[in-house]
């Protein structure tokens, strides 16, 4: 979705810049395959979203408590069995 956004704000860019050109038909047939080339090239970089970021982010942090609270429970085992 984001992408998608990305994309269709680039194409009108590049429009908007072929129209001041006087070249509207040079633009027809450069947007056959624009938005195509485009995907493939953001797939390639094996981008995320924000919300994708996000979640992944708050995952980590999730983890890190369950480590901090599992070294935790080892630190109290082992003087345990020192004791």
């Amino acid at each position: 979705m984001v992408l998608d956004n990305l994309v269709q704000k680039i194409r009108e860019q590049v429009q908007e810049r072929y129209a001041q050109s006087n070249q509207s038909g040079a633009w027809q047939e450069l947007d056959k395959n624009f938005h195509a080339v485009l995907q493939e090239v953001f797939a390639k970089m094996e981008l995320v979203t924000r919300e994708e970021f996000d979640r992944q982010t708050q995952r980590l942090g999730e983890a890190r408590l369950k480590l901090q609270a599992l070294e935790k429970q080892v630190k109290l085992l082992e003087e345990q069995i020192v004791k």
